[in-house]
């Protein structure tokens, strides 16, 4: 997929983001000159590579008429965890890195699931607290309201079911 000017994508490590340039760049004197998005995030740009956008994981943000099947899986029953903290990190941030917005609120679900469940160690709420933060954006900008109704609605979302 060829992304456009104006178009608000997400990258999987850097976060959501407006494509304002498409221009052809050379890093180093050791490379070749090839076509990069500009996109900017805040206070900071990112440079991705048009051909290796697929593999970089960069999407659109959701659509709006998308978020139905989201609610469903946010109240959807959780997929138990690895008890092994270093095994349960690496998938789910495995589960992350591939930059869906499924994958997303997969993580989110299951994890909050999870802290309900055991207390959680460090790693666990480090990578609850950064899903969260890419969950909210997204979600608000995808349904066009603010970030407070945002956290709100998947907040309720994910409390409405009784997780066991």
């Amino acid at each position: 997929m060829q992304f456009k000017i104006g178009d608000l994508v997400v990258h999987p490590a850097f976060g959501m983001g407006n494509i304002v340039k498409i221009e052809e760049k050379q890093f180093s004197e050791k490379e070749a000159m090839h076509l990069y998005y500009k996109i900017t995030r805040l206070k900071h740009t990112i440079w991705i590579r048009v051909e290796a956008q697929e593999i970089s994981g960069l999407r659109l943000v959701t659509a709006r008429s998308d978020l139905g099947q989201y609610r469903d899986l946010l109240t959807s029953p959780p997929v138990s965890l690895n008890a092994n903290q270093q095994q349960r990190q690496l998938e789910l941030g495995s589960r992350l890195q591939e930059g869906s917005f499924r994958g997303v609120c997969e993580v989110m679900r299951d994890l909050t699931a999870w802290n309900r469940l055991k207390p959680s160690g460090q790693a666990d709420t480090t990578t609850l607290q950064k899903t969260r933060v890419s969950l909210y954006e997204e979600w608000a900008t995808a349904a066009g309201v603010s970030a407070t109704a945002a956290i709100s609605e998947v907040d309720m979302l994910l409390q409405s079911r009784q997780f066991s």
